[in-house]
């Protein structure tokens, strides 16, 4: 799945929900995503019941959630967002910082299709959400998938996984693999020698097989049943 570019003319505006506590991180967004043509914010919320609220109103295509709010945390919103059927298209982009790092495995179990640092600069916080809008995971470089492995290896038996993974045909497993090493398809593709085509219809497969919402679930599969290790 190719990763919509700034300005694109062919397709509506990414339609952005602004989720934090803190007006001055929200106001800093804001004026970052209203110059760009491609990406058009259409709420902003201030707790996690507001941006499920606001989720449900706006119907937008990403939501960029902070995870320290009152009255319901960011990955309790991811929750009761990735839940709701009528949101299925709504992807979670979470922010995090340093000493949130223990949220953030928790955050793609809920369903959030990648994370951020807080501290990310402009362009790599443009990139990030339209990587997520089109449906790929996001893995922030500076914490990736060694943080991923922290948390999940604490979870992983090999009895489970084995069942987990007996749905899959050997290609699929192996497909889903390079998938939580963080490969495209067209890597995925190269490496299998398939086209792009036929690894995109694998890790579809994958995702249908094991319930993922999308790539980020399946890279924590990856991990949780031992596919890939740290």
């Amino acid at each position: 799945m190719s990763v919509p570019t700034a300005g694109s003319k062919d397709a509506a505006p990414i339609r952005v929900l602004l989720v934090d506590d803190e007006r001055l991180v929200r106001s800093g967004f804001r004026l970052l995503l209203d110059i760009e043509d491609d990406i058009t914010v259409v709420g902003e919320a201030t707790t996690g019941v507001d941006a499920v609220d606001q989720a449900r109103a706006t119907r937008p295509d990403v939501v960029l959630m902070d995870i320290r709010m009152p009255q319901m945390d960011g990955i309790q919103a991811t929750r009761a967002i990735t839940a709701a059927g009528d949101l299925r298209q709504t992807r979670i982009l979470i922010l995090t910082t340093y000493d949130t790092d223990a949220y953030v495995f928790e955050g793609l179990q809920a369903g959030a299709s990648g994370f951020l640092l807080k501290d990310a600069g402009p362009a790599e916080l443009l990139h990030g959400i339209r990587v997520v809008a089109a449906g790929e995971a996001l893995l922030a470089p500076r914490i990736t998938r060694r943080l991923i492995a922290q948390f999940t290896a604490r979870r992983t038996a090999d009895q489970a996984a084995e069942r987990r993974l007996a749905v899959l045909t050997a290609r699929e497993r192996e497909v889903l693999a390079l998938v939580g090493q963080g490969m495209s398809n067209d890597e995925i593709g190269a490496a299998l020698f398939l086209s792009p085509a036929t690894a995109r219809t694998h890790v579809s497969h994958a995702m249908v097989k094991l319930g993922a919402r999308d790539r980020a679930q399946l890279v924590v599969v990856a991990y949780q049943t031992g596919l890939v290790t740290p």
